[in-house]
Formats: C-alpha cells, sequence, structure tokens
C-alpha cells in the first residue's frame, strides 16, 4: 500500500487562488490532535496543512501506527488534543468495544461517525475509502477491532484511475457536467471485453472469473442509484434508467470505477473465507489493471453540459 504523501503532488492548486492567512487554519503542523478514524478516535500529529477547495485539509501520522496509515482529512476528522475531548475518546472507545462484543450488531460499527461535507471523491478521500478501513494495530502488533476488520478487502487503485476520478468529480460538482447517456462501452461491455482478453490470456475460459464479473455486474446495478451518483446526477438517472433496464446497460466505465471506491465496504458485510478474499481481490486489482490499460478508449476526457445531457439522455452517444 502506497503513501497518501504522493496525493498532494497532483491534487491540484489552491482554489480560490491566493492562500489565506495561515493563522486561520484551526490546526497547526506539528500539532498532537486527536482524530477520527471509522467508529474510534485516535491519537495523531498534523504533518502538512494545506488549503484546498475552499477548505483546510491536514496531512496526519497516527501516532504509534505505520506510516501508511497516514492520510489527508478534513477539520471533520480532528478534534484539539484536550481533557475533555481525550474524556469523549475513552468514552467512545469503550462504548465501541460493547458494540464489537454484541453479535448482533453486526457491522453497524464499521460507518464513519463524521462525513464530509460533500462526498467527494478528490485522491485523499479515494485513497481513505480505499485503503484505510477501520484497522489499526496497536504497539504490541495486536489487532483492534480483529473480530471484525480482519476481512475488510484493501484495493489499490492505480494513480492514473485515482486522476480519473478526481477529474470525475471536478466535472460533475464543480463545472456542473454530466456523462452522457448512453455510454459506449457500457458496463456490460466492458466486463465482456475484459472476460474475453482473460479468457485469451489463460487459454480457457475459467468459471471463477465469469462469477466474478457477473457479481460486478450485481453489485454495480444495485449500489449505483444508492451509493454511486452524485445529487447532480440523480435526475439523469431517473430519466435514463426505466423499468426493466440495467444500469450497467446504459452508464460506463466512469460509474464502475466508482465502485471500486465502495467495494471495501460492501465486501465488508458478506461472509467470505479468508483464502477466497486474496484471490478476490488479486482478481478486482487484475480488473483495475486491465480499465487503466484501456483508460483512454473506456473514459471521457471531457464531459457535456447537464443541461444539455438532460435533454438528449435518451439518445445514443455520437
Amino acid at each position: 500500500m502506497g503513501s497518501s504523501k504522493d496525493d498532494s503532488a497532483t491534487d491540484g492548486d489552491n482554489s480560490g487562488g491566493d492562500l489565506p492567512d495561515s493563522n486561520s487554519s484551526l490546526f497547526s503542523e506539528g500539532e498532537k490532535v486527536l482524530a477520527y478514524h471509522g467508529p474510534r478516535i485516535y491519537e495523531a500529529k498534523v504533518q502538512k496543512a494545506e488549503f484546498r477547495k475552499k477548505e483546510w485539509r491536514y496531512f496526519v501520522h497516527y501516532l504509534g501506527w505505520n506510516k501508511n496509515w497516514d492520510e489527508w482529512v478534513g477539520m471533520d476528522r480532528l478534534m484539539k488534543h484536550t481533557e475533555e475531548n481525550v474524556l469523549k475518546q475513552q468514552a467512545l472507545d469503550k462504548k465501541q468495544q460493547g458494540v464489537d462484543r454484541n453479535p448482533k450488531s453486526g457491522r453497524s460499527a464499521q460507518a464513519k461517525p463524521k462525513a464530509s461535507s460533500e462526498a467527494k471523491v478528490d485522491k485523499e478521500d479515494t485513497k481513505n475509502n480505499v485503503t484505510k478501513g477501520k484497522k489499526r494495530k496497536t504497539d504490541s502488533g495486536i489487532e483492534k477491532d480483529s473480530a471484525s476488520m480482519k476481512k475488510l478487502i484493501k484495493i489499490q487503485i492505480p494513480s492514473t484511475l485515482k486522476k480519473q476520478l478526481v477529474d470525475d468529480w471536478e466535472f460533475i460538482t464543480q463545472q456542473d457536467k454530466l456523462v452522457k447517456l448512453p455510454r459506449s462501452p457500457t458496463v456490460d461491455n466492458i466486463l465482456t471485453k475484459y472476460l474475453a482478453y482473460r479468457s485469451k490470456k489463460d487459454g480457457m475460459m475459467t468459471d471463477s472469473v465469469g462469477e466474478i464479473l457477473n457479481g460486478l455486474r450485481c453489485y454495480f446495478d444495485k449500489a449505483l442509484p444508492v451509493i454511486l451518483l452524485y445529487k447532480k446526477e440523480r435526475q439523469q438517472y431517473h430519466e435514463a434508467v426505466t423499468d426493466n433496464v440495467s444500469p450497467s446497460s446504459i452508464y460506463g466505465a466512469e460509474h464502475l470505477l466508482r465502485l471500486f471506491v465502495k467495494f471495501p465496504e460492501l465486501l465488508a458485510y458478506v461472509n467470505i473465507e479468508e483464502e477466497t478474499l486474496v484471490s478476490l481481490q488479486q482478481k478486482l486489482l487484475d480488473f483495475l489493471k486491465f480499465l487503466q490499460k484501456n483508460q483512454g478508449t473506456f473514459f471521457l476526457s471531457a464531459y457535456d453540459d447537464g443541461s444539455k445531457v438532460s435533454e438528449g439522455s435518451g439518445k445514443g452517444k455520437e
């Protein structure tokens, strides 16, 4: 797993042009803080503070953990290291231990206690969703929450596809543009192309790959209207996806890639043997590499104006 430090290089310039006065940052570099990560609060140290896209972002190191867990977070994930907040941390930790021991609680503990102001997928947030999970190791090497977290899958999205996610977020939330539907190739087309690619490479048609692709299609169709769309895309979805039409036959690579950001959370709810999980992880990574290899043909380099797309959402791509 790569470090989040690379994120700052390509995350884009500070929006708004001029940097604000450094004193306006609530947390300073080198400051010891308390940081939310999953259902718990951890001690951390602010290593960098940058003003991006009209908000402060902080690169934090969790004290006692490997630097691979370092990440960029927003102000909503941090608290001052005060006696009052330490007591809050201890109370939450005690409460969470009770939740972890209660088998009826299922996976409810995995929901993040706080969400960003908007579900934007920039490089940091993508990495947070994909690789972090809520697993931490103590100084003695024993995993916290091991019972509920041991099966959390990690998917390392290639850097060029991470940038694709950032551009995707930028087009829709900042420029009010949308992906023109139906897409070509569709998600179904891409899955079929990948199956042909694997069959040719392996010299045979493997049932396991076919099953995984069917699973991908099923997850995509179910997840798209629930967690994969931005608010500005919902009207377009209702216009484009009518009865008996599956999203995988209308949407393309742009929305399929978003599914991989959510996979760790989705698969955490499925009872999968560890050996199977490792194999699944490898196959999903191989599929991502296939997307990356065909990035120029699978993904749009520019989106259309939202109003135009809405008017012509029923037409095919020219």
